[in-house]
């Protein structure tokens, strides 16, 4: 049987810190200022504060997920 350096929670919990960093990245997102018009909607709690924080909390949790060791004792390290 091939042997994987992660568990199949750990890709499971990977995955889940994957889609909170892409909403985090989406929650940034909307339109911008150029030479013409200001948006001051670029200043929007949304988009300066709500955005990194979810992004934030996806890199840590991706930092868990990849630390993560699930203690199963019938698993015997080879």
């Amino acid at each position: 049987m091939k042997r994987f350096a992660l568990e199949k929670i750990n890709y499971i919990m990977i995955a889940v810190a994957v889609v909170i960093i892409i909403a985090g990245f989406l929650l940034m997102t909307g339109p911008g200022s150029n030479e013409v018009a200001f948006e001051p909607s670029i200043f929007s709690a949304r988009r300066i504060k709500v955005a990194p924080i979810v992004c934030l909390i996806g890199f840590v949790s991706m930092i868990v997920a990849i630390m993560y060791h699930p203690k199963d004792k019938n698993h015997d390290m080879d």
